[in-house]
């Protein structure tokens, strides 16, 4: 990757080709083909169509060769879009997915652009070639450039952290990461190179071009030693492998120090992971250290001399001879490296101690030990090796052989010398081959930093070059890549937090809303897996716990490692037994697999102490040096021995190993002492260098640049698939991805995305300048997406993956749409134009016809041949050729003054252009400082919130202080009840005789018990004839109120309610004035009826249950009875409907003849509608031909269908023929036509059952086309209407039926009828058919509409009852609340008795531990049995394991794609509203072009359902006749039930209000009466004037009725106003009652408070004064106060018993008025009931007035019309005032409960308020007696002292079971409370719910009438614009007027110059006059002339000249 020589243009191998990428045929194919990634194993990926798509598998076919494939979806990745090709940073790609990823970097490496962003990384891929992109113009290029002005480079990285530092003055570094091979030393050299460059100084800029053999040795330049450290850590620390010819076998860190200028002060070079190992060993086809190559090929004859070198094949180490490196020479290298160290200031001292030092490394190889015949022991027979070794090292041959074959060991105090086996010789010489390689390096790297080191200049900051091997997978992996794996945890997780933290920034800077995710996190359990210390130990800290075992090996640190980590999520057991890998990691990267040999050993690295104290006493000072101590303190990283491939011997023991842990002399003394704890393991030495390492790059800003291998042969242009993606995912770049994925990773600025989908949204944007953020929401609001798939910034808009590419899509779509149109216009106008081009030859054509026969007609006309003679000599010809002269004169003029005016046009426009920008930079000035002052505000605001944590942070630590405090106040509580229930334990004793005493005063109470249970059995007798007579009083309300709504009297009912309540209020008023009087009554037999309390208080309780029992009980049976009545009322009316349903059954039967043509019709219709569709509607063809073959059966039950109603006419006209001979047999017959209909409704139901199926299977078949869907949709709506019909007329049947005998007349009669009218009937049926299917539409319209709103009501009631029931729940919680702190202190009293209990728990407890322990020794025997089950398992679980990576493979591939599936989601939703939009369009187009089919379809499938039901019906009707008899029997039992009890009911209301069967009877009779009156015409029409007179007598009173009606219901709402009046009142005089109430028993409850702190005080002074006394003395006193607690509450008991007592004789009240309210109504009923009668007698009277008259036929038909039509109008409202009255019993029963719920709850304030006032009084006395028995109890105490104490411990045994069962009732009354509370509040809730309403009412009407205010200013300022573009369109006529006079004066100028040029004037004179004019016309106002008016003023000058010649 060095610079190129060439003269290759670079910019090939920097910039893509963009003519290339934006190809419109790419696009073109990518918009038609469903192009997607399919897995391929030869290319990685390859592109495919998606052709089918079968479940969960797809059908694509391959684009390379066309080949068809199945493959899984979720194999399948999606393609981005030909715009994103070789695109510069992969984050833009919308699409993110492996597979874009791979195919972005393939064709930007087969282009030569090896660079390429992926986020913050930028990936590098070897090119194997040199590339011309480094020079020193490509440096320029780049410099002070941002990052994406340029194409993607290392200069580019570069320079964006040199530019960071100087501005952000934070520390950078730059991390090179990959595998060998790479480019990761190429690209660190590049970066020092860009740095030495740009940050060098003046000087060195100055002899940059100096050759390198005129640098001065002894101190060169700063930035040239820095380029050259390089070359020499190259020569010492790399090598040739497999992959790579000059592979860093190294880590290093270069720290580059600069100044506040920015110029280089200094560097500093760290070193991690040498691999020493390969300086003694190499693999197959791979080198040493290029150092040993170098020194061998290019050293000199003296050199070679002085360092005892051989030939290369001589020495062991160089295992593979001399392998060259092609295209480098070994021998110019060490020249270059010999330069290098020469620039560095390397003294040849040191050089050749360096190259000595190297020579001893090879001779270290050449020593040979054998092994002894006899023993073991090993033997040096050649030592010429060795004395090589020594001259070179310094040391002594003997000493040095005796310390390698015979070391000493300590044993114990004493030193004994212990021979060497051969294997252990061997492994000491090559340990220390390998130290000492090791420590020359290190001396080295120290070495080049004190060289780099300047200390003239402090470094302000620094920028710090990582490169450091990358993750690598191998197929074993020991110790040295667990180190490596490790590192790249670490820096994966660095990338991962930097990452987003920038990301994350950019949103904040952005202003978008986003939720912090620390993707840093994701890693830490693989790391906490190898570095943790403890709980449990990683993997570094067990290898470091085994190095201290001397019996520890590889196994047992393996089964240590599996025993405590074994579960790890990050830790998996070897698959198989005889797997070769000991255990395996799954790092972010994959599954590595590790084989733990020699790990003790590398990560103890021993050495022989003997000979490493004779190297440190070297005579060669620089070998001394290498081996003292000091360097022990340079830095030092882990080093490794890679030789996984090689099989080194083992070692039985090493020297060394014994004296590892704890040595601190060796063999010679105290002259060479080691510091203690100086035995550090290579695991520990590497993690603390790791983690400065870390801290030192969490402190810096990174940027990082990741490194890509493209194949193994190191061929150039070859990319290698699979290769190149197990890189990306052990780099990291598709980790990077996966997180980039979670944000928004495509992003674009406002003006680019405005200018590219801008065409998307053509109206969105008005014309005029808009702010680019403002212009971009305008159109994100017209695309309608989806509010997650973006966030609009402050610069830039953001979207998730895969947003640009379906906008890209409808970009493609719309611009073909565009380009489609466009050509269409086009070509119309070639058409137009070549078409009228047609029209002008054709009228050529004419014109030289005409002409040419004209020449014909004139040529030999004598006249004619001497004009053509005379025309030549005449000078008219001449003035023309002038003419044409000055013409063209005139032209250049105007073209002249067209470029002058042109140019000014110019010079406005960019005026105007420059106003433009000079606007828009003031509007983002003042942007800027608006953002910087927010950002001021929010500085402060979070120091101001800084400041409120600290105090809140002050708060808590106060509160953890007084927790603890109170914490230490309880413990000191418990020791004090500890010690009191011991004095407890020791009076139980003394308290079992006072328990004996007590029993027997529980036998006595026990008695009185039983005394009390039979007075409760007596009250409940009581009770229950109470409730009797209720039911009975409430059984006559119900018969009233029911009579009352039959009836029309409601306003007298309202009145009599109203007084009602009115009485109550009385009632209530003087209960209050009574409550007055019994309470004092109650305070004075209070202390008579102690005893008694108790026991009432059950009973009361038990009767208040009961009595709630039986209203509710009332209530459903009052439901029950308003039921049956509804039900009879219903009754009444479908008999009334029957009459009219039988007519339209026999209707029906001639609606069946018009339905057969009608189906003839449809189905001609159909027929052609099936020849005119097209393919759209083939699924409809095979629908109609289902249709046609069931044709042949519907013709057959058609025939029979005629038949029938043939046969149906038959029996009507003998019917009517035989009407009075034949009653019986038309009975018979109507008989037999009832079974036949119910047999046909059956068949009716089977067949719509049917048809549903076929409906359903239709409806999924035909989901895409939504004209069927509407079709189908409306069948169903008509088989349900049709549905309902049939069902109403079963019951019609049903009803007529029972009817049948009374009916029989009006058979007859339409028996008659029907003949006359068939023939009318069958002309109204088709337009009744007509009008019925409009009004079917409608209806459906209407009911869709109903169904709208009725959802909308819906969810508004929801809502608001969602938001009650959350309030409700609110307080519920508080008042559970309330009632847990009263449960919580019971549970604290009963903690303390349980006190004692758990202190013998205690004891037990120990006990069981005892025997728990030995439970233990068996478990552990268990334990060994289950750890060999354990082994056996494990065998099993191989099956499994294979399995679980199976699933594992799939987990990691759902997981790769699980964002790809959540922006498919989004895309999908937004896919969605797209296809809802495309199919509404689709909707509307079909719409034109199917409408007719549709309604064919509708009509034929509607006649179809129709024909089958009816002919069907037939059949269907018998079966269903069957059912009507039997329904009819059974409805006559009901009948007959309920006529009885009709009977009971009217017998019980005096005969008052006949039915609705005698109105029937009435009303039959009449009808009779009127036929009778026929046959009586003639003879009654005398008498018409009677009935004329009898109808005016009844409108006149019904006219009063009405008036009196009216009145009589204003005077009822009159009062029932007042009445709803006097009810609020009474409720806000009942509130402020319990207000009062509320306020009295606080202040009683203090007053309880402050007398408690009394009676505390006082007990506190008795005590003092008693100290003396014993411990009984102040038992007594609590004794005696815990007494007066329970009197207490017996007394609050008495009182409670009392008031219900008084509450009992309120309900008795309660029902005295109840049963005058009967009275009442009955009063009300029997006035009603007279009404009624005379209402009655009245119409009778008008009966036998009609019978009387004598009119016509038609007179008293009309007539009787008008009397049903009034009595159907009365029905309806009497039926009306039932509804009423209803609504008004109810408004009355809630008003009761409410009084109710007030009344108990004012009664239950009351009780509290005389309970707290009792306690008080009660209080006083007792302290009163208290003092006075203390007084006694001093005197007496002595001598009663035990006595008393075990009567008082046996009152406190028994008051204490008393003192619980009483808590237990207060708790249940507490409850009791708290629910009348609760009710009480739901009721003020709904009062403010109403209020709230009323409020958000006006809220909306403020909001309407500040929008009108809002609508009024835009309309003021509307005008004032229109005023002002008044004002502009004036000035603009003035100047247009101007412009006019100036134009007009310029054409008489015209003219009169045309004049003179016809007159012959001068040209001279013309030009000059005509040049003035011009200069005037420039200065003035310009006008446009054409060609006549030139010609005009050409006329006018010439006649001027001629006239001033004259």
């Amino acid at each position: 990757m060095s610079q190129r020589s060439g003269q290759e243009d670079p910019e090939r191998y920097l910039f893509v080709d963009r003519a290339v990428v934006y190809n419109p045929a790419a696009q073109a194919d990518w918009t038609a083909k469903r192009l997607v990634w399919v897995p391929s194993e030869r290319h990685g990926f390859e592109v495919a169509s998606i052709r089918e798509e079968r479940g969960d598998e797809v059908v694509v076919e391959l684009t390379e060769n066309g080949k068809k494939a199945v493959v899984n979806k979720d194999d399948i990745q999606k393609m981005n879009p030909p715009k994103f090709t070789k695109v510069e940073d992969m984050a833009e790609l919308t699409c993110l997915n492996e597979a874009s990823v791979l195919h972005n970097l393939k064709d930007r490496y087969y282009s030569g652009l090896i660079y390429t962003y992926s986020g913050l990384f930028c990936v590098v891929i070897n090119p194997y070639k040199n590339l011309p992109i480094y020079s020193e113009n490509i440096i320029e290029m780049y410099r002070g450039k941002k990052r994406h002005e340029m194409p993607p480079h290392i200069y580019a990285i570069s320079e964006s952290a040199y530019r960071c530092m100087l501005q952000d003055r934070e520390d950078q570094t730059i991390l090179c990461t990959g595998e060998s091979g790479a480019g990761k030393t190429e690209n660190t050299k590049k970066v020092i190179q860009y740095l030495a460059h740009v940050a060098s100084s003046h000087k060195g800029r100055k002899d940059h071009n100096i050759p390198k053999y005129l640098v001065p040795f002894k101190q060169g330049e700063l930035e040239r030693q820095l380029l050259q450290a390089n070359p020499i850590l190259e020569s010492f620390g790399n090598a040739k492998t497999v992959k790579n010819d000059n592979s860093s076998r190294f880590g290093k860190f270069i720290r580059i120090n600069f100044d506040v200028t920015g110029y280089i002060v200094g560097a500093n070079i760290e070193t991690y992971l040498l691999e020493k190992s390969r300086a003694i060993r190499q693999a197959k086809d791979e080198r040493t250290f290029h150092i040993f190559y170098q020194l061998l090929a290019g050293a000199g004859e003296h050199l070679k001399s002085d360092l005892l070198l051989e030939g290369l094949n001589h020495y062991r180490f160089l295992s593979n001879g001399n392998i060259p490196i092609p295209g480098q020479q070994d021998k110019e290298n060490f020249h270059e490296t010999m330069e290098a160290m020469h620039i560095m200031s390397f003294a040849h001292e040191e050089i050749l101690s360096m190259l000595k030092v190297v020579s001893s490394v090879l001779q270290f190889g050449n020593i040979v030990f054998k092994k002894e015949r006899n023993t073991d022991q090993a033997s040096m027979p050649d030592n010429t090796a060795a004395q090589k070794l020594c001259h070179l090292l310094g040391m002594n041959v003997m000493e040095f052989t005796r310390a390698i074959l015979t070391p000493r060991i300590k044993v114990g105090r004493d030193y004994v010398q212990k021979a060497q086996t051969k294997e252990q010789a061997d492994f000491a010489v090559e340990a220390l081959a390998k130290a000492t390689y090791e420590r020359l390096f290190r001396w080295l790297v120290h070495r080049i930093n004190k060289a780099l080191d300047r200390t003239k200049r402090q470094g302000a900051s620094f920028i710090g070059i990582l490169d450091i091997a990358g993750f690598e997978i191998f197929q074993l992996n020991s110790f040295e890549q667990l180190c490596i794996n490790y590192t790249n945890e670490k820096l994966q997780q660095l990338f991962n937090h930097t990452m987003f933290i920038l990301e994350q920034e950019e949103y904040q800077r952005e202003g978008i809303e986003w939720s912090f995710i620390d993707f840093g996190l994701d890693l830490q359990p693989c790391i906490d897996l190898i570095e943790r210390p403890a709980n449990p130990p990683g993997v570094l800290a067990l290898l470091d716990e085994e190095c201290w075992f001397p019996k520890a090996t590889d196994k047992t640190f393996v089964d240590k490692l599996i025993q405590e980590q074994g579960t790890h999520t990050k830790f998996q057991k070897p698959r198989q037994l005889k797997d070769k890998a000991d255990f395996c990691i799954i790092h972010y990267a994959g599954r590595v697999d590790y084989k733990a040999d020699e790990w003790l050993m590398k990560n103890m690295d021993p050495l022989n102490d003997n000979v490493a104290t004779l190297l440190h006493q070297s005579t060669d000072k620089f070998v001394a040096e290498l081996w003292k101590d000091e360097i022990q303190t340079i830095q030092r990283a882990s080093f490794y021995d890679n030789v996984t491939s090689l099989d080194e011997p083992e070692v039985d023991r090493i020297v060394g190993l014994d004296q590892v842990a704890g040595m601190n002399e060796t063999a010679f003394g105290a002259t060479y002492k080691t510091k203690k704890g100086m035995f550090r393991t290579v695991g520990q030495l590497y993690k603390e260098s790791l983690t400065k390492l870390m801290a030192t790059l969490r402190n810096t800003n990174p940027n990082f640049v990741r490194c890509i291998i493209p194949n193994h042969e190191k061929r150039a242009g070859k990319l290698e698939p699979h290769l190149v993606l197990d890189q990306l995912r052990c780099n990291g770049v598709l980790e990077g991805i996966r997180i980039c994925r979670q944000g928004f990773p495509n992003r674009i600025v406002f003006q680019e995305f405005r200018q590219r989908y801008e065409i998307l949204t053509p109206n969105a944007i008005p014309k005029g300048f808009m702010d680019g953020k403002q212009a971009c929401e305008r159109m994100i609001q017209a695309l309608e997406l989806d509010p997650n798939l973006f966030r609009i910034g402050q610069s830039k808009i953001f979207f998730r993956t895969g947003v640009l590419a379906h906008l890209e899509e409808e970009r493609d779509l719309k611009i073909t749409d565009i380009i489609i149109f466009f050509q269409a216009v086009c070509r119309g106008y070639l058409a137009r134009k070549a078409f009228a081009k047609k029209q002008q030859q054709l009228s050529a054509l004419k014109v030289l016809q005409r002409n040419c026969a004209a020449y014909l007609k004139l040529r030999h006309w004598q006249w004619w041949r001497l004009f053509t003679k005379v025309k030549p000599l005449l000078q008219v010809t001449r003035q023309e050729e002038e003419l044409q002269a000055k013409d063209e004169e005139l032209i250049k003029v105007k073209e002249r003054q067209l470029k002058v005016e042109n140019e000014l046009v110019e010079m406005e426009r960019k005026h105007q252009q420059l106003l433009e920008e000079k606007n828009i930079l003031a509007e983002q000035l003042h942007a800027e400082t608006e953002l910087f002052a927010e950002a001021e505000e929010m500085r402060v605001r979070l120091l101001s919130r800084k400041q409120e944590l600290e105090e809140i942070l002050h708060d808590l630590e106060s509160r953890v202080e007084e927790e603890e405090e109170r914490n230490q106040t309880l413990q000191n509580e418990k020791k004090k009840m500890q010690s009191h229930i011991q004095d407890l334990e020791e009076q139980l004793d003394e308290e079992e005789a006072a328990r004996q005493k007590l029993q027997l005063d529980k036998v006595t109470a026990e008695a009185k018990i039983k005394k009390m249970e039979e007075d409760i059995l007596l009250l409940e007798d009581q009770n229950s004839k109470f409730l009797k007579e209720k039911k009975l009083l409430e059984d006559r309300i119900a018969e009233m109120t029911s009579q009352l709504m039959e009836e029309e009297e409601k306003a007298k009912n309202l009145g009599k309610v109203k007084n009602k309540q009115e009485m109550v209020m009385v009632d209530l008023e003087e209960r209050l004035k009574k409550e007055e009087k019994t309470r004092q009554e109650l305070e004075k037999a209070k202390r008579k009826l102690d005893a008694e309390t108790t026991d009432l208080q059950d009973q009361i309780a038990e009767l208040q249950t009961q009595i709630e029992e039986l209203k509710i009980q009332l209530s459903k049976k009052e439901e029950d009875l308003q039921a049956m009545m509804a039900k009879s009322d219903e009754e009444t009316v479908q008999k009334n409907n029957a009459l009219k349903q039988v007519r339209e059954l026999q209707a029906q039967l001639a609606e069946l003849q018009e339905d057969l043509e009608s189906e003839k019709l449809c189905r001609s219709k159909a027929e052609k509608l099936k020849r005119d569709l097209s393919e759209e509607l083939e699924a409809l063809k095979t629908e109609l031909e289902d249709t046609l073959d069931t044709t042949a059966a519907q013709q057959e039950l058609r025939t029979k269908r005629e038949q029938e109603v043939a046969e149906l006419k038959k029996a009507i006209d003998e019917e009517t023929r035989n009407h009075d001979a034949q009653i019986q047999d038309m009975r018979q017959r109507h008989a037999t036509a009832l079974e036949e209909l119910s047999e046909q409704l059956e068949q009716a139901k089977r067949f719509k059952a049917n048809l549903e199926k076929n409906k359903q299977c239709l409806e999924n078949d035909n989901k895409e086309l939504a004209s069927e869907v509407k079709s189908l949709q409306q069948a169903k709506a008509e088989s349900e209407y049709k549905r309902k019909k049939l069902e109403t007329q079963l019951q019609e049947f049903m009803s007529r039926a029972t009817e049948v005998d009374r009916a029989k007349t009006e058979l007859a009669e339409r028996s008659n009828k029907l003949q006359t009218e068939l023939d009318n009937v069958s002309v109204l049926l088709e337009e009744a058919e007509k009008k019925g299917v409009k009004l079917t539409k409608e209806v459906d319209n209407l009911n869709s509409k109903l169904q709208d709103s009725e959802e909308l009501l819906q969810e508004e009631t929801r809502q608001k009852l969602n938001l009650s029931g959350q309030i409700r729940q609110l307080e519920a919680e508080k008042n559970n609340l309330l009632e847990q702190q009263e449960e919580d202190e019971e549970a604290r009293r009963s903690l303390e008795k349980q006190l004692q209990a758990v202190q013998t728990q205690l004891l037990d407890a120990k006990k069981k531990l005892d025997e728990d322990m030995g439970a233990m020794e068996s478990l552990e025997e268990v334990k060994r049995r289950l750890q060999k089950d354990l082994e056996l398992s494990s065998q099993r679980l191989e099956e499994k394991t294979i399995a679980m990576d199976k699933m594992e493979k799939t987990k990691n591939r759902l997981q790769q794609e699980l964002d790809d599936q959540m922006v498919e989601l989004d895309l999908q939703r937004q896919t969605v509203s797209n296809l809802e939009k495309k199919q509404k369009k689709f909707d509307q187009m079909l719409a034109e072009e199917k409408n007719i089919s549709a309604r064919y379809a509708e009509e034929r499938d509607r006649a179809e359902a129709e024909a089958r039901e009816r002919e069907t019906k037939a059949l269907s009707m018998a079966r269903a006749l069957e059912e009507a008899l039997e329904a009819k029997e059974e409805l006559e039992r009901f009948n007959k039930q309920l006529r009885a009890e009709m009977e009971d009911l009217m017998s019980s209301k005096d005969d008052v209000g006949k039915n609705v069967h005698e109105l029937e009877k009435s009303k039959r009779t009449l009808e009779q009466q009127v036929e009778e009156m026929r046959t009586q015409l003639e003879e009654l029409e005398d008498e018409l004037q009677a009935t004329e007179d009898a109808k005016l007598r009844l409108e006149v009173n019904m006219q009063a009725m009405k008036a009196q009606f009216d009145r009589d219901l204003q005077a009822r709402d009159e009062q029932e106003e007042e009445k709803k009046r006097a009810l609020v009142k009474q409720a806000r005089e009942m509130e402020a009652e319990l207000e009062d109430e509320r306020k009295q028993r606080s202040l009683a409850v203090a007053a309880k408070k402050k007398l408690e702190m009394d009676l505390n005080e006082l007990e506190g002074q008795i005590e003092a004064a008693n100290k003396g006394r014993d411990e009984a003395i102040k038992q007594l006193r609590k004794l005696q106060a815990q007494m007066k607690d329970y009197q207490r509450e017996l007394e609050e008991a008495r009182t409670s018993r009392d008031e219900i007592f008084t509450q009992s004789k309120e309900n008795e009240k309660k029902l005295k008025s109840l049963e005058a309210e009967i009275l009442q109504l009955q009063e009300d009923h029997a006035a009603a009931e007279r009404g009624r009668r005379h209402a009655e007698q009245e119409r009778d009277e008008l009966a036998e007035e009609i019978s009387s008259s004598a009119s016509g036929k038609s007179s008293l038909l009309e007539e009787k019309r008008r009397l049903e039509a009034r009595i159907a109008q009365l029905e309806e409202e009497l039926e009306e005032e039932q509804g009423n009255m209803e609504l008004l019993s109810d408004r009355f029963k809630k008003s009761t409960m409410q009084l109710d719920t007030l009344n108990i709850e004012l009664a239950a304030e009351r009780n509290a308020a005389q309970k707290s006032e009792n306690a008080r009084q009660q209080m006083e006395r007792q302290n009163k007696e208290l003092k006075a028995k203390l007084a006694e109890l001093e005197g007496a105490v002595k001598s009663k002292f035990k006595a008393s104490i075990t009567a008082l411990e046996a009152k406190i045994l028994q008051l204490e079971e008393q003192l619980e069962q009483e808590t237990k009732e207060r708790a249940a009354a507490n409850k009791i409370v708290r629910r009348t509370e609760k009710k009480l509040k739901e009721v003020m809730m709904q009062v403010e719910d109403e209020r709230r309403h009323a409020d958000q009412y006006k809220e909306q009407m403020e909001k309407a009438n500040s929008r009108m205010k809002q609508l009024k200013r835009q309309l003021e300022e509307a005008e004032e614009e229109a005023t002002r573009a008044n004002a502009s369109r004036r000035k603009l006529q003035r100047e247009l007027d101007d412009a006019t006079e100036a134009s007009e004066g310029l054409t008489r100028e015209v003219n009169s110059l045309k004049n003179r040029l016809r007159r012959g004037g001068p040209v001279g004179s013309f030009s000059s006059s005509r040049s003035g004019r011009r200069n005037l016309n420039l200065d003035g106002a310009s006008v446009d002339m054409s060609d006549d008016d030139a010609d005009s003023r050409a006329g006018d000058f010439n006649e001027t000249q001629t006239s001033n010649t004259e």
